[in-house]
């Protein structure tokens, strides 16, 4: 596959660079954690909110829990969509990203360790050009890290209940090529379509992998994975800054 011609992509990245990244903690006021990612032209903004209870079914088992809500807003694409809560209902697309979210996010979390408390994840599309859950899952981790850092300075949790950093990047293939975190561009038009969700330990969460036309072999499995394990690690290192910045107390200034 490396001897086949090289797309041009926008921007002028290789095959296995990621869109221009930045990822911005403490985006807003209120909530107890929070991060404004951008890669490329989508951005999603982050909030982690605390709630001193767990639901229903959890109560009493002396454990806690994290979850995550998704949502588009109507101008983040081309043509404007209609608020799902004018329409009525959540869309199954929906339901199944902000599933996938608090599954990967619960694998960075030991919950007896949060105690009975529950942490909603809010993930809202700004602006989407593809990749949207991936790059949820990645801010998502940076707010969910700094509510719980404030936990456990302002309540007390003694043992931290953060394990390990979770991140998700996309892939696929197109024309024979591997590429690393797929614009919508180039999803629309991919061969295959991956999204990897790793820990920083190099364990999968999960593998969400398409073959849109012809099946794929092993070595181009192989070939994905491995642009994935690349673009995963300049995430977990953007996640590690965004979060040491939020948290290292300002120097004090020279008189």
């Amino acid at each position: 596959m490396t001897d086949l011609p090289q797309p041009q992509r926008r921007g002028g990245r290789g095959a296995d660079g990621l869109r221009p990244l930045e990822i911005s903690p403490g985006a807003t006021t209120y909530a107890e954690g929070s991060a404004l990612i951008r890669l490329g032209e989508t951005h999603v903004l982050c909030t982690a909110s605390v709630d001193e209870r767990v639901p229903r079914w959890l109560a009493g088992q002396g454990r806690g829990w994290v979850t995550a809500e998704y949502s588009m807003l109507p101008r983040a694409t081309r043509q404007r969509t209609a608020r799902e809560a004018v329409v009525g209902k959540q869309g199954g697309r929906t339901v199944e990203i902000q599933r996938l979210i608090g599954r990967s996010l619960r694998a960075a979390v030991d919950l007896a360790a949060l105690g009975e408390r529950q942490i909603v994840v809010d993930c809202d599309v700004l602006q989407a050009d593809g990749g949207t859950r991936c790059a949820s899952i990645t801010g998502g981790y940076v707010a969910l890290a700094l509510a719980i850092h404030r936990l456990r300075s302002e309540k007390g949790v003694r043992r931290d209940p953060l394990r390990r950093a979770v991140a998700a990047v996309s892939v696929g293939v197109i024309g024979g090529v591997s590429l690393l975190d797929l614009d919508y561009a180039e999803d629309a038009s991919a061969d295959v379509d991956f999204n990897v969700v790793m820990t920083d330990a190099g364990a999968f969460v999960e593998l969400q992998g398409t073959a849109e036309r012809d099946p794929f072999d092993r070595s181009t499995l192989d070939d994905l994975l491995r642009f994935a394990g690349s673009g995963l690690a300049a995430l977990f290192a953007a996640q590690e800054a965004a979060i040491r910045a939020a948290v290292t107390p300002p120097s004090p200034g020279r008189g």
